[in-house]
């Protein structure tokens, strides 16, 4: 898996010095190991139950049942990690992949019902040539929670990787994602959105290497924070010697609804190759001015003009999710916690 990071191990813990870590300094935080999360409870059914399918689940790090899974033909699978715990901490590890030929739907879900918990999770995904996986993250976790979620996907030759990925925040919540891309017509993209109030903290991180020609990276983030809520967005694509042909594009637009909010964002591209069409952008700002004004002007109060405003924001990055279930889903549930 990506990095050393071991919950079992302080001398792991990286802090603002670590360049990688800057804006999430897990040490600030959390300087000794957790005494370890006792067995938990399965309560629900989780967001993505009414879209059916295969279900693996984690309880406070311990699978009940498989902790893999291997899809064939077109499947669902309802992936849970879920902490029921206060004071403590633990760590899972999921291993999914899919056939060749396979289409794969995986929606993840990371539910807190504790307090005051750190939990690390690891996947690794694999899609071969071929291959297709659409995987939707949501996260709903106690704002005092500490959570870090780290995926290795490797995608073949000729096949799609489609993320989205919703954060919500705790006191450090970070959800990393390192794709190694084959290119020769894989297909890899990679959005994300925060919505943070409080003092809710979460950083959106990843790494594309693009080690084949011919390869397509699209990458979507966008965020809001209030209050003295800060979000991270971390993204940085690497176009090898010989993956000539690339086409990378990498965009991430936040906007900081308060005077304490904070957002750091430090998007890359690294090109040792010949013949490649990339670019990133980065914006952060307020909202316009101007649109409000026109809102209130048509009978809208201030404070529901800068929620419609918000949520189209935000939309833009929902709209983009492939299946049409998944979607709605997702923007039902960002609707109930606007």
């Amino acid at each position: 898996m990506t990095a050393a990071f071991n919950l079992n191990d302080p001398a792991t813990f990286p802090s603002r010095r670590t360049e990688a870590w800057k804006y999430s300094d897990v040490r600030r935080y959390m300087r000794d190991a957790p005494p370890p999360s006792p067995p938990g409870r399965v309560e629900g059914a989780g967001p993505f139950y009414e879209l059916g399918g295969d279900g693996l689940v984690f309880v406070n790090g311990r699978a009940v049942g498989a902790d893999a899974y291997v899809a064939f033909g077109d499947h669902t699978l309802r992936l849970r990690f879920i902490s029921d715990a206060s004071g403590t901490g633990h760590t899972a590890t999921a291993r999914i992949s899919a056939r060749p030929g396979s289409t794969l739907l995986l929606l993840e879900s990371h539910e807190g019902q504790g307090a005051a918990y750190a939990a690390h999770n690891r996947l690794s995904i694999d899609v071969p040539s071929g291959a297709a996986v659409h995987r939707i993250v949501l996260t709903d976790e106690p704002a005092d929670s500490l959570s870090i979620t780290q995926a290795e996907v490797t995608v073949g030759e000729g096949a799609i990787f489609h993320q989205t990925l919703i954060a919500t925040g705790g006191r450090l919540q970070r959800l990393e994602t390192h794709v190694h891309h084959a290119g020769h017509g894989a297909d890899v993209r990679l959005d994300g959105l925060y919505r943070l109030t409080d003092s809710r903290h979460a950083d959106l991180t990843s790494v594309v290497t693009h080690a084949g020609p011919d390869g397509l990276t699209s990458q979507l983030a966008k965020g809001v924070v209030t209050d003295t809520a800060r979000g991270v967005f971390q993204g940085r694509i690497v176009v090898e010697r010989g993956a000539d042909g690339t086409d990378a594009r990498m965009g991430h637009h936040a906007l900081i609804l308060s005077d304490r909010g904070e957002v750091d964002a430090k998007p890359e591209l690294i090109i040792y190759a010949d013949d490649v069409q990339c670019a990133h952008g980065n914006t952060v700002g307020a909202l316009d001015e101007t649109a409000l004004f026109y809102m209130q002007q048509r009978g809208l109060s201030a404070e529901e003009a800068r929620a419609l405003l918000t949520e189209a924001f935000l939309m833009e990055v929902v709209d983009r999710i492939d299946h049409e279930g998944a979607r709605e889903e997702v923007r039902a549930w960002l609707t109930a916690r606007s």
